[in-house]
């Protein structure tokens, strides 16, 4: 019998939908080979999984793994730091500077190390990470991601203009050089659970040589593409002058074949334009939302609720350190505070998210960037998470839905992580 084939039991809670939560009181969730076999009510298991390991999680909460698909590994050291600069200030004079120490191969040891470990102890089951743009650090952190068990891209960031010497490459050239030479080398390390996935940095610190180059490389690889996108506005105009030719910013992607034929993930999209929403819905571009650091560096709220009715790909991204903490259940929960603000301050014409809304972006809507990941539906892959939320005290009788909803905004607060799961294989806490 394999080792990952078992079944919990539990006070299950899953979306159906992205309006629907499933609910199993002392429910049972199959996991065979590392995929769900699906849920069943409390006395309802089918025979052929009653001589299946049984996992008896009493009343503890069983839900989805959840996926981070935004997040700056380098950058893990100073969160919670200059959460008072706007983001070009912040880049300047916090990021760039931290990440050149990544150049050292002993600070990207420790700095590395912490993060991988903080990671794998975390809610997060599945992440999308920025590296730097060097080479043996970036390995150095798939190495580590790879240990944890946790399924993970990794991107060694390309930049070769409007950045400091000291963290630019050379050229167009040097920088793609660089990129082949990671893929080579990450290649022939068979890697089972980290995977590379390439990572202009953004438009502004990409030239249109170097684009074409990465768009050529992700055609012949067919390899993913993380970026950023419409985050800032000064950002944005900055972009206008760099790309007179393009009539968006979702262009200088689009252009370069950046966008399309693989996965491709854009952070943020706070102010994108009816003509760059029509490129990222024709491209199946994925929408990177990052509600904690869009409000910590003043970038602006994204109109989630209309990507969500245009059909979009959407997921949610700490964005660490533009977000403070990798707490993806801070994320479902700023999630909904940010889109109360949109349509109070900004368009009452996009209602506000609600919990089941935003747990769907953590669980199924970042998930299906990696596959059939997020659900408990039968095929998907087996992510779960355990959760003991006896900590968080009150004197009501809460169902399991408000007990899920009250993890999201009080995890901290005497919650509890006892159990994860990916793919079937139990991680380390």
């Amino acid at each position: 019998m394999e080792t990952n084939s078992f079944v919990l039991k539990g006070d299950v809670c899953y979306n159906i939908s992205k309006d629907l939560f499933d609910l199993r009181p002392l429910g049972y969730v199959v996991c065979v080979n590392g995929h769900s076999a699906g849920v069943y009510d409390n006395g309802s298991l089918p025979e052929q999984y009653t001589a299946l390991p049984l996992i008896d999680c009493g009343h503890q909460l069983i839900v989805p793994g959840l996926n981070d698909i935004h997040v700056h590994a380098p950058q893990y050291g100073f969160r919670g730091i200059a959460m008072d600069l706007e983001l070009l200030d912040w880049l300047n004079t916090y990021t760039f500077p931290e990440e050149k120490r990544y150049a050292e191969l002993a600070y990207a040891e420790n700095g590395y190390s912490i993060f991988a470990e903080d990671l794998q102890h975390s809610f997060t089951t599945r992440a999308v990470i920025f590296a730097t743009m060097h080479v043996p650090a970036t390995e150095l952190l798939m190495d580590k991601l790879e240990a944890t068990g946790l399924k993970t891209y990794v991107g060694k960031v390309n930049m070769d203009r409007n950045s400091p010497d000291y963290l630019t490459d050379g050229s167009a050239e040097q920088s793609l050089s660089a990129t082949r030479k990671w893929l080579s080398e990450v290649e022939s390390k068979h890697y089972v659970n980290t995977f590379p996935i390439l990572t202009p940095r953004f438009t502004p610190t990409c030239s249109d040589e170097l684009m074409k180059g990465l768009g050529e490389i992700k055609a012949e690889l067919g390899l993913p593409v993380q970026s950023h996108l419409s985050e800032n506005l000064s950002e944005i105009d900055w972009v206008k002058g760099l790309c007179p030719w393009s009539t968006c910013y979702g262009q200088t992607y689009e252009h370069f074949g950046l966008l399309g034929s693989a996965r491709t993930i854009m952070a943020h999209c706070n102010y994108s334009t009816n003509e760059e929403i029509e490129i990222l819905k024709k491209t199946d571009t994925y929408v990177a939302h990052c509600p904690q650091s869009n409000a910590f560096l003043s970038s602006g709220i994204a109109p989630i609720r209309r990507y969500l009715q245009e059909g979009m790909n959407v997921g949610l991204g700490t964005d660490v350190a533009g977000g403070a903490s990798i707490n993806m259940f801070r994320a479902v929960a700023d999630a909904v505070a940010c889109s109360k603000l949109r349509w109070r301050c900004v368009d009452q014409n996009l209602a506000p998210l609600t919990i089941q809304e935003a747990f769907y972006l953590a669980t199924i809507g970042g998930g299906s960037f990696f596959g059939r990941v997020g659900s408990f539906a039968k095929g998907f892959d087996f992510d779960a998470l355990v959760l003991d939320d006896s900590g968080i005290r009150s004197p009501r009788e809460l169902n399991i839905a408000q007990r899920l909803e009250r993890f999201c905004y009080l995890a901290d607060e005497g919650g509890k992580l006892t159990a994860k799961y990916v793919a079937g294989r139990q991680i380390q806490l």
